[in-house]
């Protein structure tokens, strides 16, 4: 089942009460750069990423996420950390997100214009508005160059 459909269908049942989802990121690094998306949901970017289908692993989420998303093959190298402290008021989601630093094995870039508009590479200097206080802080602990947060 996909993602969407799952959160549809957890959402046709609890109504508009709080949803707690799992989740996974993949910080693709190149050079001090790394690779974000331009959402179209928002025009904002964030890091390659999104919601557990039933049956993955985080890891398995995070690098289906980052394929889907970028068109790229990744192996996960690392765990970030683990960020659960962080609340969508609007849509009344807790996500607990699992963030892998991965590096990239294959593929070619591109965008599928459903979920990404537009790719980039960015360092800690040039990061442009990111979407979510969330992935604010896996960047800001990603190029720490510490490891094993938990927030």
């Amino acid at each position: 089942m996909k993602h969407m459909e799952y959160a549809k269908k957890m959402r046709s049942l609890i109504g508009e009460g709080e949803l707690i989802l799992g989740a996974a990121v993949s910080l693709i690094g190149d050079g001090g750069k790394v690779l974000l998306v331009k959402r179209c949901d928002c025009g904002k970017w964030g890091i390659p990423g999104g919601l557990m289908e039933y049956g993955e692993t985080l890891e398995q989420t995070a690098l289906r996420e980052a394929r889907e998303e970028t068109g790229l093959e990744v192996k996960a190298e690392a765990l970030l950390g683990i960020y659960s402290g962080y609340f969508s008021r609007w849509s009344k989601t807790q996500p607990i997100t699992a963030a892998f630093i991965a590096r990239r094995t294959d593929g070619e870039l591109f965008c599928d214009h459903i979920e990404t508009d537009e790719l980039g590479w960015f360092g800690a200097d040039d990061l442009p508005e990111i979407y979510s206080e969330q992935h604010k802080q896996m960047l800001a602990d990603y190029f720490s160059g510490e490891r094993g947060f938990y927030r």
